[in-house]
């Protein structure tokens, strides 16, 4: 099933790539899930550091390099 989400590549060291996949596989899910979930434990706990991030509109698409 094709997705809408937006695409982001990502320059990665491989052994950290695999050491991620290492554990996706034990958390029974896919890399790229066990990427996203590390990203958003991320940004929550800048969040509640500093404060709800607000977003316009455009930013929704947005990507930094």
């Amino acid at each position: 099933m094709p997705s809408d989400l937006p695409r982001y590549t990502l320059r990665i060291d491989p052994v950290l790539l695999s050491k991620v996949a290492f554990i996706a596989r034990e958390n029974d899910r896919s890399t790229n899930k066990e990427i996203e979930r590390a990203l958003r434990k991320l940004v929550s706990a800048y969040e509640a550091e500093n404060g709800p991030i607000a977003l316009d509109s455009s930013a929704a698409t947005a990507t930094a390099d």
